[in-house]
């Protein structure tokens, strides 16, 4: 009787052990929902699951989701998604979305846009509801040499094919940017974009820009346009400035080289008139010599001596002549 009451014992532990095992390891509650959601998922699946370290509940909820809207989802490649570090139910949803709006969407390619870093439940939502994203202000330059400052709105709708590899927003405002530059600077006068800025969306459209990228440009709309500086003027002004400082620099090297050869000539002047003193202070010793050796006699110096007085008269009778002419 105490074998029988101890054996009893033990079965009903061990019994109590694995009802919690089974509890701990397989989520019963969700397994049972799963069950009355036509799911069909075998209790050795699940140990398999916590084998693997996947979170039961994570598959269980997803497949239950899925099954709900009418999509079969494989969970074998749902727990190869967890394990490779995506987000199950952010695809699950995604698929559930592509599938009541009509857009085709296979489970490995949604697996691939949520591993590449994209949120695919968002792209499948921006490709119902597409977004709209405004470019930073562009300046660029008429020919005519007048700013414009644009801004634009980019209606774009996501691409789920071209999602994996497809360049990003930053790369679909770069291009529209430049579309906008390109535009405005192919412009003959500023006052045609002004007066039909519809000119820069059609041409800027008409470059296939989301060539590459994740989205579709759907429309390009200008914002607004505002004129900003005259650049044409400012490049001439100081074009203007630039050509007068050069003609001053020439100007005072003109000026410069003018002085030094003044300088220059009255050195020359100087040295000349030093020259001609010394030849008249040799003069007298000359005509003393010239006398006491007999080659000039006295009356020849005195015939010399009033030529040179006639001389210095006419020369004072011009000059006071020349001082009443500028008198008057």
């Amino acid at each position: 009787m105490d074998f029988s009451l101890a054996l009893l014992i033990g079965l009903v532990i061990v019994g109590i052990f694995i009802v919690l095992l089974l509890v701990v390891i397989i989520p019963i509650p969700l397994w049972v929902a799963a069950l009355l959601s036509g799911v069909r998922v075998s209790v050795g699946s699940l140990v398999g699951m916590r084998m693997r370290r996947v979170p039961p509940q994570v598959i269980l909820s997803a497949l239950i989701q899925s099954k709900k809207a009418g999509i079969t989802v494989d969970s074998n490649a749902l727990e190869a998604h967890y394990l490779a570090g995506g987000n199950v139910f952010r695809v699950v949803l995604a698929l559930i979305a592509a599938d009541k709006a009509n857009i085709e969407l296979s489970l490995q390619r949604a697996t691939a846009i949520d591993l590449a870093g994209r949120d695919v439940l968002e792209a499948v939502k921006m490709s119902v509801n597409p977004k709209v994203i405004e470019t930073p202000m562009v300046a660029a330059m008429a020919k005519d040499g007048i700013q414009l400052k644009a801004i634009a709105r980019v209606t774009v709708r996501a691409n789920i094919n071209r999602l994996v590899g497809g360049a990003g927003e930053e790369t679909v405002l770069a291009r529209v940017g430049e579309g906008i530059v390109s535009t405005i600077g192919s412009a003959t006068k500023h006052k045609d974009v002004l007066e039909n800025p519809d000119i820069i969306s059609k041409t800027v459209l008409a470059k296939g820009l989301d060539s590459g990228t994740a989205f579709e440009i759907l429309s390009i709309d200008i914002a607004d346009v505002d004129v900003g500086k005259n650049i044409g003027a400012e490049l001439q002004m100081a074009q203007a400035n630039a050509d007068k400082d050069i003609a001053q620099a020439k100007a005072e090297e003109r000026r410069a080289m003018a002085v030094a050869r003044d300088q220059e000539m009255k050195a020359k002047i100087r040295e000349m008139e030093a020259e001609l003193v010394k030849a008249q202070s040799a003069i007298p010793q000359s005509i003393a010599e010239a006398l006491l050796e007999g080659r000039m006699g006295i009356m020849d110096y005195y015939r010399m001596k009033n030529i040179m007085a006639d001389t210095d008269m006419r020369q004072s009778i011009a000059l006071e002549s020349d001082k009443g002419v500028k008198a008057k």
